[in-house]
């Protein structure tokens, strides 16, 4: 349930924030605005902060959410539109959603730290470090020497 809630989140903020630099700066259709919102608001969610943001820190997920942001909004925004202010409108939204990430990733990690999904990751993380020691049957080596009948 938590990840429908900050998925909602991020999809909201999002269409706000691109649609407020390519619908009103850039005339972009909302149509548009929100086809490119939904896509890159589900690629980045599932690349950017539950596979990159659980592996490595903030700084990092950010700057994978930027690098896809510019990626995924560049190509929409090239293939939907007509015009030739494609990167300008590009390099604003993205940074503007890269500041909003930033901020966005420290409330994933508040809230995914309670669930139970974190906790098993982290139980698997500790347990793969301890160490064990493999037992045989055998107490000596075979001598080629001594051979006795088996």
């Amino acid at each position: 349930m938590e990840n429908v809630k900050l998925m909602g989140l991020k999809f909201i903020v999002s269409l706000a924030i691109l649609y407020m630099i390519l619908g009103v700066g850039f005339d972009v259709s909302f149509g548009n605005v929100f086809l490119i919102t939904l896509v890159l608001g589900i690629v980045s969610y599932v690349l950017g902060d539950k596979l990159i943001l659980a592996r490595s820190n903030n700084m990092t997920a950010t700057i994978a959410d930027v690098v896809l942001a510019f990626v995924v909004i560049y190509i929409m925004t090239d293939a939907l539109t007509v015009g030739n202010t494609v990167f300008e409108a590009t390099l604003i939204s993205t940074i503007s959603l890269g500041i909003f990430e930033y901020f966005f990733h420290q409330s994933v990690a508040r809230t995914l730290n309670g669930s139970n999904d974190t906790k098993r990751v982290v139980k698997r993380k500790k347990a793969s470090r301890q160490l064990s020691m493999e037992a045989s049957e055998e107490l000596t080596p075979d001598d080629p020497h001594n051979k006795e009948e088996r």
